[in-house]
């Protein structure tokens, strides 16, 4: 069924636009009421927020719809994406949300949902909500004696920085190493630097200045030329740059050199096999992780199972088939022995402690393949799709026929800004360009 308010990761768009007060309220709501319907309890949500302006917007017309169906509200301030969730389950909450846009500029907001077990919500509970929302909610308010209350909960940022510390190795210590850490300007600007210093390492912090507009702009795990700068300038071991939510990460070499969520994954898939942690000879990724890693990963025993790009695919698959790593190149890592989502600080940790026990520098550690060439272009659209345009199909067809085999080919639209991707990978790089190049002057035609 076509969705007309959840994406791959939650409701998202534009702050007063798309994301209004009124759609904040009815979501609290409708959610509130879905989420009732377990158990005769006193029923209660935790809601968490990035750094975003609009985040106060939003969290308080949420915390207006729960209370008015009668839940409590638990409010827990700027706090990781993975924090919440992990919150969720570990304060016994009926609901987590996350006030969050992710990796997006400020302008943008959204609204992630977690269930009482801290994973995202089913396709059944989401058409729910989505049917809810457009509905009449009237007379399912709760009675005056019955509204719920709302109260500001302390000490969540201790709770989440002892959780991420847990995933390690037990006396593991960073002492020795020189990291710089850039936090987006976003959620994890405060707890991310405090637990790197905790664990021993000397930290210099970028991205920690959050003023509501700078959360992810020219900074954090999409734009990481300013970390790769500065691990040069102090000359660092290595560099962590998380995006808005925290719940992706891309890390910086001792040169400069920025490391994707494939080679991140193959470190740490590599290190759990060799310990005994991995679950199943396998780890999930999606249709965008570079063959190079597939084949690297095939070398030592260890298959690659792929799913549709979105980091729910990634868990969806990893819990049906009982994998315990998966990931994307993007960053998004998840680790389900520690976490029920994305968490891209406690990959980092992952990654810090295989370079610790190791005594090698991050560029040795962290480079396991050489990559085919990829090539990835992206092509705004304002309605419609795009993609599937007869122009841009036979565009897509020339492109495969090119590559013979010998090569892949991705055409998709993203699931959370109005954005057709177009991935092409191969050994040879200038035919991916030229495919990858047919197809973007197809799109911008019809798209125009």
């Amino acid at each position: 069924m076509a969705r007309k308010y959840f994406g791959t990761d939650g409701i998202r768009g534009r702050a007063n636009g798309v994301i209004t007060p009124d759609l904040a309220l009815r979501v609290g709501q409708a959610t509130g009421l879905v989420f009732k319907r377990n158990g005769d309890h006193r029923h209660r949500v935790v809601i968490g927020k990035d750094t975003r302006l609009s985040g106060y917007m939003i969290e308080t017309a949420l915390v207006a719809g729960f209370t008015s169906v009668g839940m409590d509200v638990l409010l827990l301030g700027p706090i990781p994406t993975p924090a919440v969730a992990m919150l969720t389950r570990s304060m016994r909450a009926d609901l987590g949300v996350m006030i969050s846009a992710s990796h997006n500029l400020y302008d943008d907001n959204g609204i992630k949902l977690f269930a009482p077990d801290g994973y995202k919500l089913s396709n059944d509970d989401e058409e729910e909500i989505e049917r809810l929302i457009d509905s009449d909610l009237s007379k399912q308010l709760a009675k005056s004696p019955a509204l719920g209350r709302a109260k500001r909960i302390d000490g969540v940022q201790d709770r989440y920085i002892e959780f991420a510390k847990r995933t390690l190795p037990k006396n593991m210590t960073f002492e020795g190493l020189r990291v710089v850490v850039d936090c987006a300007n976003g959620a994890a600007y405060s707890v991310a630097p405090a637990a790197l210093w905790e664990l021993g390492a000397e930290v210099f912090s970028l991205g920690v200045e959050p003023d509501g507009f700078n959360i992810n702009r020219d900074c954090g795990s999409t734009a990481p030329a300013a970390l790769a700068a500065k691990v040069r300038e102090m000359r660092a071991d290595i560099g962590i740059a998380l995006d808005g939510d925290a719940d992706r990460v891309v890390i910086v070499d001792e040169r400069g050199h920025v490391v994707d969520g494939d080679q991140i994954l193959a470190v740490i898939a590599q290190s759990w096999q060799q310990d005994g942690r991995l679950a199943k000879p396998g780890v999930v990724a999606t249709v965008m992780s570079n063959f190079g890693f597939e084949r690297y990963l095939k070398s030592l025993g260890i298959d690659v199972v792929r799913t549709p790009v979105g980091d729910r695919y990634v868990l969806e698959k990893m819990r049906e088939q009982g994998f315990n790593v998966g990931g994307e190149p993007s960053g998004h890592i998840i680790l389900s022995d520690h976490t029920t989502t994305g968490d891209g600080f406690v990959a980092a940790l992952q990654v810090m402690a295989v370079v610790k026990e190791r005594g090698e520098a991050v560029s040795s550690v962290c480079h396991r393949y050489d990559p085919l060439p990829q090539i990835t272009k992206n092509v705004r659209y304002r309605n419609g799709t795009p993609h599937e345009h007869a122009r841009v199909r036979d565009a897509i067809a020339e492109g495969e026929q090119r590559l013979n085999g010998h090569g892949r080919l991705i055409v998709r639209a993203s699931g959370t800004e109005p954005v057709i991707r177009v991935t092409a990978e191969g050994d040879d790089k200038a035919l991916v360009e030229t495919v990858v190049d047919g197809i973007v002057d197809a799109l911008n035609e019809v798209a125009a």
